[in-house]
C-alpha cells in the first residue's frame, strides 16, 4: 500500500469515526423515510407521465378511426357517382390510416403493460414505506427510551460528562474547605503558643502569661469572696455548721490576742476604744452564728 493510499485510508477512517459519533439514529431514520417517499413520488410522477402519453396515443387513434370512417363514406360516394379514381384514392387513404391505427394500438398496448408494471411497483414501494414507517417509529421510541435510561444511569452513577464536572467541583470545594479549616486551626495554635506577636501591641508572650495568671488570681479571690458572702464557704465540720464550743473557742482566741494590760489602759483612757472592742466582739459573734442559721 502506497503512502497516498494509506493517507486516504486513514482520512476516510477518521471521517467515518467522526460521522458515527455525530450521527443521530432518529435523524437518519427520518431522512431515509423521506428519501423513500421522494422515490415513491417519482414513481407516481412517472406513471402519470406514462398515462398522459398513452392518452395522447388513444386520442390520435380515435382521430385516425374517424378518418377511416370518412374515407369509407368518400369511397362509397365516389362509386355511386362512377368516380372510381376518387374511390381508389379514398380507399388508399383509409388503408394508410388503418396501418397507423394498428401501429398506435401496439404502442398503446405496450404503454398499458408498462403502466401496469409501474403501478404494481408503486404499490409494493408504498407498502414498504408503510412498513418502514412503522419500524422507524418503533426504533425511534426504543432509541429515545434507551437514551433516557442511559442519561438517568449516568446521572445516578456519576459517569456522565456533566456529572463528572459536578463531582470534580464538589471534590475541589471539599479540598479547599479542608485546607481553610487546617489553616484556621494552625493560626489559632500559633497565636496561642505566642509564635505570632500582635503587631499593635508591645507585649510579648511572658507579659501575656503574667497577665493571665494575675487575672486568674483576681477571679479566684472574687469567687471566694462571693462564697463567703453567700455562706457557700467550705464547712468546718461534717454537719455543715459551727458548734457552740467552736464559737466559744474562737472568741477565746480573739480575747487572748488582745493584751490584757493594753485593754485595761484603753478602757481607762479612752471609752471609744471600748466601743470598738465591743463592736469587734459582736461582729465575731455574728460571723460565728451565720453558719448555724
Amino acid at each position: 500500500m502506497g503512502i497516498l493510499s494509506r493517507a486516504s485510508y486513514v482520512i476516510r477512517s477518521k471521517v467515518n469515526a467522526l460521522l458515527n459519533r455525530a450521527e443521530d439514529p432518529t435523524e437518519s431514520l427520518d431522512y431515509s423515510y423521506e428519501q423513500m417517499r421522494d422515490e415513491l413520488q417519482d414513481v407516481k410522477q412517472g406513471i402519470a407521465d406514462l398515462t398522459t402519453q398513452k392518452k395522447r396515443l388513444e386520442i390520435q387513434k380515435r382521430k385516425l378511426e374517424e378518418n377511416v370512417e370518412k374515407h369509407n363514406r368518400q369511397a362509397r360516394e365516389a362509386v355511386q357517382q362512377d368516380r372510381d379514381d376518387l374511390a381508389r384514392k379514398a380507399l388508399e387513404k383509409k388503408k394508410s390510416k388503418m396501418a397507423q391505427i394498428e401501429e398506435l394500438e401496439g404502442q398503446i398496448a405496450e404503454l398499458n403493460d408498462t403502466q401496469d408494471q409501474l403501478v404494481e411497483k408503486k404499490n409494493k414501494l408504498q407498502n414498504r414505506i408503510e412498513e418502514f414507517r412503522t419500524k422507524k417509529e418503533t426504533m425511534k421510541a426504543r432509541y429515545e427510551a434507551a437514551e433516557a435510561s442511559s442519561r438517568v444511569s449516568e446521572a445516578m452513577t456519576g459517569v456522565g460528562d456533566e456529572m463528572e464536572d459536578v463531582s470534580r467541583s464538589i471534590e475541589r470545594a471539599e479540598e479547599r474547605t479542608e485546607e481553610m479549616e487546617a489553616r484556621a486551626e494552625a493560626m489559632d495554635e500559633l497565636e496561642e503558643s505566642g509564635a505570632f506577636e500582635d503587631a499593635l501591641s508591645d507585649k510579648d508572650s511572658i507579659d501575656r502569661e503574667l497577665e493571665s495568671l494575675s487575672t486568674n488570681s483576681e477571679v479566684d479571690a472574687e469567687l471566694e469572696t462571693l462564697k463567703g458572702e453567700l455562706g457557700k464557704g467550705e464547712p468546718k465540720s461534717d454537719s455543715g455548721g459551727a458548734t457552740d464550743e467552736e464559737v466559744e473557742d474562737e472568741l477565746a482566741d480573739i480575747e487572748s490576742e488582745i493584751d490584757a494590760d493594753d485593754l485595761e489602759a484603753d478602757l481607762d483612757g479612752d471609752s471609744g476604744a471600748d466601743e470598738e472592742v465591743d463592736v469587734e466582739l459582736e461582729e465575731s459573734e455574728v460571723d460565728a452564728d451565720e453558719p448555724r442559721n
